[in-house]
């Protein structure tokens, strides 16, 4: 990725930072989200594991895997997440176990503290490169043998936009299925935005990587963005919850949704 490309990233998600964990904790379906990411990898861990994040954000997984007793590594780019992370660490105090860097995932080799039991990113961090091998070529030397890797991105394939053929606004429904990526618009700067395959996303691992499982995230439930929909209808929400928490590893529904949460593992 070029360095004006991901300065431009940098500098959208620096200027999201102060409103992102209000906006998330005011959302149902951020809140349900998330913890459906959470527990993907944490029903894989072991006690005091040490976790290593990438686009960690404003540090709220990264704080909430510290307080459930892991080690923590955070690693971010943007300026104004890195403050609001900053501010989680100090707020748990757990200095030893709640550590933080700022770099990009496309820099692996400068990340510090390694090797890790398990890598973790959430809500499509890794979307903005057009492939991955920038990042899945530089795991091996930051991960220890069994180690788990748990990526959430966005999806190709969304049910929910590909309905608005029915409303005829051909052009939403269709936007991640363009090639070459779409543009997106994040406080007033736009930078490009890549959908994947959960296929796609396999191919860019080595081979010492070995396939575990895949979920879909948001395949019934709608969308965090059509949070007027789980506002006004709560209880048809909750239920689609529930029908993707039973449904969300089933072939070929665990491809689709807003995101897919896939599972690999480091076996050298």
């Amino acid at each position: 990725m070029n360095e004006p490309a991901l300065a431009a990233v940098a500098e959208a998600f620096s200027r999201k930072a102060r409103v992102y964990d209000a906006y998330g904790e005011s959302n149902p379906i951020v809140e349900w989200s998330r913890k459906q990411a959470r527990l993907s990898l944490l029903r894989r861990l072991k006690p005091q594991d040490a976790i290593l994040e990438l686009n960690a954000g404003t540090g709220a997984d990264a704080a909430h895997f510290v307080s459930q007793g892991f080690r923590v590594h955070a690693t971010e780019l943007a300026d104004g997440m890195l403050e609001q992370l900053k501010a989680k660490v100090k707020q748990l105090n757990q200095n030893e176990r709640f550590t933080f860097q700022q770099c990009s995932f496309t820099n692996l080799d400068s990340v510090q503290g390694g090797p890790y039991d398990a890598l973790f990113s959430n809500f499509g961090g890794l979307n903005c490169i057009p492939t991955l091998e920038l990042m899945t070529e530089g795991l091996p030397r930051l991960l220890k043998p069994g180690a788990w890797v748990v990526l959430v991105l966005l999806a190709k394939i969304c049910p929910w936009e590909i309905a608005q053929l029915l409303r005829g606004h051909w052009a939403a429904a269709t936007r991640r299925l363009r090639p070459g990526g779409v543009l997106a618009n994040v406080e007033g700067i736009q930078f490009k935005t890549y959908y994947f395959t959960p296929r796609q996303v396999q191919n860019t691992f080595p081979p010492s990587f070995q396939f575990v499982s895949l979920q879909s995230l948001c395949l019934f439930c709608p969308p965090s963005y059509l949070e007027k929909f789980s506002k006004k209808y709560p209880k048809l929400t909750a239920n689609l919850m529930r029908l993707d928490e039973r449904l969300n590893d089933k072939w070929p529904l665990n491809s689709w949704g807003d995101f897919f949460i896939l599972t690999m593992q480091y076996q050298p």
